[in-house]
């Protein structure tokens, strides 16, 4: 990593003075961008008219974050290291702009930000402004793969990054604010799933500024003793840097963050060299402790300000309208100097430019935080190989997840070498039947090991911890950095990262826009141990409603799966692995069921994403059906088609066509959605105006929504979950939420036009055996044999066309 040359030029602390210097241009720079339209560098005194209207962003939290990223570069320059900076405190954008700035990257990207006085007068008018860029670490700002709107994520997207990339070195700035969150609370734990063989490391840096919006901190209220022994326990080796003397302060960081980086090497080669130790190794993490809105006004109004909440936002409220505001507000710039930082054209002086790093060890510039630049296809079998081997449809069983898990088991063999696909999910991955994939690899274990232990190793692919927040959070950081993975989780508990996925979306729906950030893989999900599958578990075990909130997002950058068996689940796991841009949910059970398709069927079927089972439907050719019964979902598919079977033999004459909806986005119109069907074949699967039955997964309230302008919405009778659970038998699932079969059958009768009365009687019988099946499970606690043991008729009256679409 570094030689002894190196790591003296890194104590050596006469730079220190130059790189004070450099703090100071970062300080002024993001003052600028808070408050200044015009006179970029004060060239004539200040005036109301080069202050913004609307003054937006957060000085508190800057010159911290500044103060790091300066000595980063002196380390990264003095070291040739390899490293990433991300910024946890909420809005901590002035300070990444300005020294992304400062570095040269920003203009490279963004060349109207040119580095002169016309390029800072766009830079300051630019920030937090109708048409500019955003206050937090965004992804509009170089050098970021962390978006910095909502807190509790940092450190967990550090070690993201940092995992397979034995190179790099994550800096990861977390804010005390951000600290007292539940998801960087457990993400300390990252450290004990870090390879100091196979990964790279995290350098924590817990900037504890002592104050939130309007409220002390609680990390820090505590002191230097308890914040060690509390860091000392989550196996961390913590450093303190603290003060607010900048002298003084200069020199502890240099100090610190040699002894840090010689922590993290030492560490490394012990265990590249293979020498072997009884300890997981304690990583080195930085406790600073510096003033809030260090270097800022100490008061304004007589009011203390900085080292106290109110430097949080903006310090100095009304400049532009208050005499006494603006004069604080240029003697508070006029500190830095700037007349020493920039020359008269504006540029960065010579001798500061020198200190950032060059080319690609710049942190704006390092292509791990553009993870497209990086990102190698995955090697992927071919899913036929893995088909389930269907000869007619329901006549074999099988589990569509533990089919997927040997799919998925040779896509971790195939990308072995490369080391760019991971797998993660809180404790579930033999829950899910993905357990063929230990044939292959373990999962990922530092701690020690007991005899008895089995599937834990130090090189392992997969990642599990009973935390959401942390798979996810590890998946988004190795996605953004340029590699693949999977999700997998029970369907119910995916809601714990609702607001992570939501800020995952955000990122990729504006990064598309911006023509330098580079493609990176799709996030994927597998959820199953699904609602209709938690007869073990009861109501806290069942909601399938994380689709709905997926549902909300730009259609451009989400997709919904609803497979309805092995085969078609092996057809859309293999294409979601293959796309890039996108959060894809996928949806399927991992109890034995009956399955439907062909390998070749279901290739063609997923590929539509919605067809017609005319195998399974009573329609004539040439003519309209009387109902259409719809299906999104493997539950629902097998509910549906048993309720044909019903209606077949009840009421013969009967013309059903059975539609199965694969991907949920094709209910939608095409000018909604890139995969919705146009009006047209819309109206030709589901008819203009005669019932549709749709038996749905999920709450039925999304069906509406995805089709509430198409011709036939009146027509659309949608079934699903109605928050009706408890510890029962499937089946009874199902009739409690009224999506079993009677229920749909009944439906039909209902609403096809003459059938009220003409098939009364057969809609009695519905209704027995509806009141026999609940006598029966209450009385033997299991589904009635007619149920457990309904399989699809071998040959059903075929009056249309063969199995397939």
């Amino acid at each position: 990593m570094a030689t002894t040359r190196a790591n003296d030029e890194l104590a050596d602390t006469d730079d220190l003075n130059l790189v004070d210097r450099y703090w100071r241009a970062a300080n002024y720079l993001s003052v600028g961008q808070i408050y200044l339209l015009d006179n970029p560098l004060l060239q004539v005194p200040l005036q109301p008219e080069h202050i913004k209207p609307r003054l937006l962003g957060h000085w508190g939290t800057t010159p911290g974050l500044n103060f790091v990223y300066a000595h980063l570069n002196r380390a990264i320059r003095a070291l040739d290291l390899n490293v990433i900076y991300v910024c946890g405190p909420g809005h901590g954008g002035p300070g990444v702009v300005a020294n992304t700035y400062l570095e040269g990257s920003y203009s490279e990207i963004y060349p109207d930000i040119s580095r002169d006085t016309d390029g800072l007068r766009s830079l300051f008018r630019q920030f937090s402004f109708p048409g500019g860029i955003p206050s937090h670490a965004a992804p509009e700002t170089p050098g970021s793969i962390h978006e910095g709107g909502e807190l509790g994520y940092a450190l967990v997207h550090a070690y993201g990054a940092a995992f397979d990339n034995p190179d790099l070195i994550v800096a990861c700035v977390i804010g005390d604010g951000e600290a007292e969150t539940g998801p960087l609370a457990a993400s300390w734990h990252s450290n004990k799933f870090l390879s100091p063989v196979r990964d790279g490391a995290v350098l924590p840096i817990l900037h504890l500024n002592g104050y939130k919006i309007a409220n002390p901190t609680v990390l820090g209220r505590m002191d230097d003793d308890e914040i060690r022994q509390l860091f000392t326990g989550y196996g961390h080796e913590p450093l303190f840097v603290e003060g607010d003397d900048p002298r003084l302060m200069h020199r502890q960081m240099a100090g610190v963050l040699k002894q840090a980086m010689e922590s993290i090497r030492a560490i490394q080669s012990t265990a590249r060299d293979g020498r072997k130790t009884s300890e997981r190794p304690k990583w080195p993490m930085i406790v600073l402790r510096s003033p809030k809105g260090w270097t800022g006004p100490k008061e304004v109004d007589g009011l203390k300000v900085e080292g106290f909440w109110r430097a949080h936002q903006v310090p100095i409220a009304n400049p532009r309208g208050n005499p006494k505001h603006l004069e604080l507000l240029e003697q508070w710039m006029r500190s830095y100097q700037p007349e020493t930082l920039f020359d008269g054209a504006g540029r960065l002086l010579p001798e500061l430019r020198a200190l950032a790093p060059t080319g690609e060890r710049r942190m704006g510039a390092n292509p791990h935080t553009n993870g497209g630049l990086l990102k190698r296809e995955l090697k992927l079998p071919n899913p036929g190989e893995y088909a389930v081997d269907v000869r007619q449809p329901g006549g074999v069983k099988a589990e569509a997840t533990r089919t997927m898990g040997r799919y998925l088991r040779d896509v971790v063999r195939l990308n072995a070498e490369a080391r760019n696909f991971r797998i993660m999910g809180p404790d579930e991955t033999a829950s899910n039947r993905l357990d063929a994939v230990f044939e292959v690899t373990e999962r990922v274990w530092m701690e020690r090991t007991e005899p008895y232990d089995v599937h834990l190793a130090q090189d392992g692919r997969v990642m599990e911890v009973l935390s959401e927040h942390l798979c996810q959070g590890w998946l988004e950081g190795y996605l953004l950095t340029g590699r693949h993975g999977l999700f997998s989780c029970y369907e119910a508990f995916i809601h714990i990262v609702d607001s992570m996925f939501n800020q995952h979306a955000k990122w990729l729906k504006v990064s598309r826009d911006l023509p330098w950030r580079r493609p990176i893989a799709s996030l994927n999900y597998l959820l199953t141990s699904h609602v209709w599958q938690q007869d073990h578990n009861g109501f806290s075990h069942q909601d399938p409603g994380f689709v709905d909130l997926v549902a909300n997002k730009k259609a451009d950058i989400v997709r919904i799966y609803f497979p309805p068996d092995a085969n078609t689940l092996l057809w859309i796991t293999d294409h979601c692995l293959r796309t890039y841009d996108r959060i894809n949910v996928i949806v399927a059970g991992k109890a034995p069921s009956p399955q439907w398709l062909t390998m070749q069927e279901a290739a063609t079927h997923c590929d539509a994403g919605i067809g017609i089972w005319r195998w399974a439907g009573s329609e004539t050719e040439g003519s309209e059906p009387d109902v259409v019964m719809a299906c999104a979902g493997d539950v629902p598919t097998l509910e549906t088609l048993a309720a044909v079977d019903l209606l077949r033999n009840s009421l013969p004459e009967l013309k059903i066509r059975v539609v199965n909806v694969v991907d949920l986005m094709t209910l939608q119109p095409k000018e909604q959605h890139p995969h919705g069907l146009s009006e047209r074949n819309f109206d030709g699967i589901f008819t203009r105006d005669r019932p549709i039955i749709f038996a749905y997964h999920g709450y039925p309230y999304l069906i509406h929504r995805l089709t509430y302008n198409r011709a036939n919405h009146a027509g659309m009778h949608v079934r699903g979950f109605k928050e009706e659970g408890t510890t029962t038998t499937p089946f009874d699932m199902l009739v409690l939420n009224e999506l079993d079969r009677f229920h749909l059958a009944i439906e039909v009768i209902e609403r096809v036009p003459g059938l009220g009365i003409a098939a009364a009687h057969i809609k009695q019988q519905f209704h027995d055996a509806l009141i026999e099946h609940s006598h029966y499970v209450r009385e033997h606690g299991e589904d009635m044999p007619q149920i457990r043991n309904w399989a699809w008729p071998n040959n059903p009256k075929q009056t249309s066309g063969p199995a397939g679409d």
